[in-house]
């Protein structure tokens, strides 16, 4: 008897919060409903609506919701534009590296540069007019997760999540800044773009991590904007019959996002005047890198970009130069076999186009406060997929076998060719010291956890030494790993002087 009492207190339950979802959920009114279904027929895309009558009162709501959140006089311009594109005229861009003014290298700087950009870019980060940018809205997929990228635990001695590497390096900058200027507190705000799939957990991760060491109020967890999914056709596809098909809106959603989401405004709120952006899956990053900052704002720049050297001719990375004199970068695919095997006319041993984009990037606030004036001009790019969907004349789920539409995509550097040249600058630093992208699954042999959990060990290995202690190890891949907490990039390690360490080790306090 108490087993059937439990069934039927437990029905009794699901159906009392079943009636909850029905009231709380709330359709349209007859008025609202009627014009938002003529602004889908004027723009030729009232397929959207051809299941709503037959949807329960939660469907019906989610539906609208969503349909309302699209402008379908904009969808339907891009999608026009990216099915038929305008005829480019068959004359070639001129291509050319950025002049000298606009670069510089940590590779051949001088010393009394970097550190002047160093002390500059620190004192601005104790002053509290420096901010980072996260883009953080990829899974682990590739890598056989199913949690955000940044979750991910790369194999280090510490266990230590890309996510944890990269707050930890924050908390550090605070901490150098208030050191060196004497400040009382120093905050480096940090802003972190997820996507829809990726938001939830990673505010979970955060809050169960206790956010690195960082104050919760310091941290902005966003979600980056999506666009509808278009058949080539142009029309818009359902993914169920109350649900329009999405897909992200690519990372160059960065800039409506930090708009719509209220980062910008916040910015200004805090006095913020200098940010950093990047991407989630690089381990080795110099999260609100003094050097680079100070770099940047002594150029005046509204954009400033870091590179690494082209390893070769054949390397499949993007390029950073000037197109038809304006900053802008090329793809591997764009450039011919001429321009990429070309030489540095000033040093035959360089590559004349050798600035590799590893999407790490400077912004002034002043630029990202003018996002509402130029984010609609940005293009859009085309990306063919197989992507299912439900049939709005019989109610079939459809998941074809070759592609059937399109999803729109923006790329963060579409921006780049809106600038002169006396306004965008790039500085290349060490690839081994910066960048360390995880992309591919372990055992993959580039571009994986084992990698980037090498390139980590390796640097601090390089660090140790530096500072006196001798490292010993069974293996040449055996290294140390220096907590960010210990050093931000090599400094205050005067303490190991003498020692002897143990490799594979990992450096977590001064002892």
């Amino acid at each position: 008897m108490a087993a059937i009492k439990d069934t039927i207190n437990s029905a009794l339950e699901k159906l009392h919060l079943t009636g909850q979802q029905d009231t709380l959920a709330r359709e349209p009114t007859d008025e609202q409903l009627s014009e938002l279904k003529s602004k889908y027929e004027k723009g030729g895309q009232e397929q959207v609506f051809a299941f709503y009558d037959n949807l329960s009162t939660a469907e019906k709501a989610s539906l609208f919701e969503q349909l309302s959140g699209f402008d379908v006089d904009y969808i339907n311009q891009i999608t026009e534009k990216a099915l038929h594109p305008a005829k480019q005229e068959s004359a070639k861009s001129t291509i050319e590296p950025l002049p000298d003014n606009a670069t510089s290298s940590v590779l051949d700087s001088k010393e009394d540069d970097l550190q002047k950009w160093y002390d500059s870019g620190l004192e601005l980060i104790a002053e509290n007019e420096v901010a980072v940018v996260l883009m953080a809205g990829g899974q682990g997929t590739r890598l056989g997760s199913s949690a955000p990228k940044g979750c991910f635990d790369i194999g280090l001695p510490s266990k230590k999540s890309l996510f944890q590497l990269q707050g930890e390096r924050i908390a550090k900058a605070e901490q150098l800044a208030k050191k060196t200027y004497g400040k009382k507190s120093v905050t480096v705000p940090w802003y972190v773009m997820t996507s829809g799939p990726t938001r939830g957990p990673t505010e979970k991760f955060f809050e169960e991590n206790n956010y690195f060491g960082l104050e919760r109020e310091n941290v902005t967890i966003f979600e980056q904007g999506v666009l509808p999914c278009i058949s080539n056709e142009g029309r818009i596809l359902l993914e169920s019959k109350s649900k329009v098909a999405v897909a992200p809106d690519g990372n160059g959603g960065l800039y409506q996002a930090l708009i719509q989401s209220g980062v910008v405004a916040d910015m200004g709120k805090r006095g913020i005047k200098h940010i950093h952006a990047y991407c989630v899956d690089n381990c080795l990053v110099k999260v609100a890198d003094p050097t680079f900052i100070g770099f940047s704002a002594s150029k005046n720049v509204d954009i400033a970009t870091k590179v690494v050297r082209k390893r070769n001719a054949k390397e499949s990375v993007g390029l950073i130069l000037q197109k038809n004199g304006r900053p802008d970068v090329v793809e591997y695919s764009e450039i011919d076999t001429a321009d990429a095997e070309a030489k540095d006319p000033k040093n035959p041993e360089l590559l004349k186009f050798r600035a590799a984009n590893i999407v790490n990037h400077y912004y002034s606030y002043s630029f990202l406060e003018s996002i509402p004036e130029w984010a609609r001009k940005l293009p859009h790019h085309v990306a063919r997929k197989k992507i299912p969907y439900v049939n709005t004349d019989n109610g079939e789920t459809i998941k074809p076998e070759k592609p059937n539409g399109i999803k729109l995509e923006q790329f963060v550097f579409d921006c780049f060719p809106f600038l002169t040249l006396d306004k965008f600058a790039c500085m290349e630093v060490k690839r081994e010291d910066e960048f360390s992208p995880l992309k591919n699954a372990r055992g993959t042999g580039e571009d994986d956890p084992d990698t980037s959990k090498k390139d980590i060990m390796m640097q601090g290995k390089k660090w140790v030494e530096a500072a006196g202690a001798v490292v010993v190890s069974e293996s040449d891949d055996d290294g140390v790993e220096v907590s960010p907490f210990i050093s931000y990039g090599g400094e205050g390690l005067e303490f190991l002087k003498d020692r002897t360490i143990k490799a594979p080790a990992v450096i977590e306090k001064e002892d």
